[in-house]
């Protein structure tokens, strides 16, 4: 893996998305997701490494692998956000740009507890109520901030 590598990661229960609660996340599958970034990431020379996990233990391993030297992480944390501290510092060590993504806007959503991610603390930036477009765009703008590193 290396500069030319953005790690796309899944918190728990993404593997269900597009049948999970259809109505707040959507029909698309993360596979539609998948497949909506390798084709933001045509004509560029990156490889996605994409990956999605229940464990938080897994999560933790993913981020030690993209902690030096990765283009960057696109994390959607999903229920790790509010309480995944294994996973925050993990993210503390990582020295690439991170963008957060949630598919809903979660400063909408009505419990208090899912309002508030720990994770925006160790984020470059957040996409959070785009839907699944969020994923792409985020891929989208890791680009833009590797070509700026790249230029200067």
């Amino acid at each position: 893996m290396g500069q030319r590598s953005i790690y796309i990661l899944n918190g728990p229960n993404l593997d269900h998305l597009g049948v999970r609660e259809p109505h707040i996340y959507g029909t698309e599958t993360l596979a539609d997701v998948e497949a909506a970034c390798w084709h933001e990431a045509e004509g560029w020379d990156v490889d996605l490494i994409f990956r999605q996990t229940n464990a938080e233990h897994e999560m933790v391993g993913w981020l030690h692998e993209a902690r030096v030297g990765a283009m960057g992480i696109v994390l959607n944390p999903a229920a790790f956000s509010y309480a995944g501290y294994a996973m925050l510092d993990a993210l503390k060590m990582c020295d690439c740009p991170i963008v957060e993504v949630h598919i809903s806007n979660i400063h909408r959503r009505d419990e208090e507890w899912r309002t508030r991610s720990i994770v925006t603390r160790t984020a470059t930036a957040m996409l959070s109520g785009m839907g699944t477009d969020g994923y792409p765009l985020a891929v989208r703008h890791l680009r833009h901030l590797s070509q700026r590193r790249n230029a200067a």
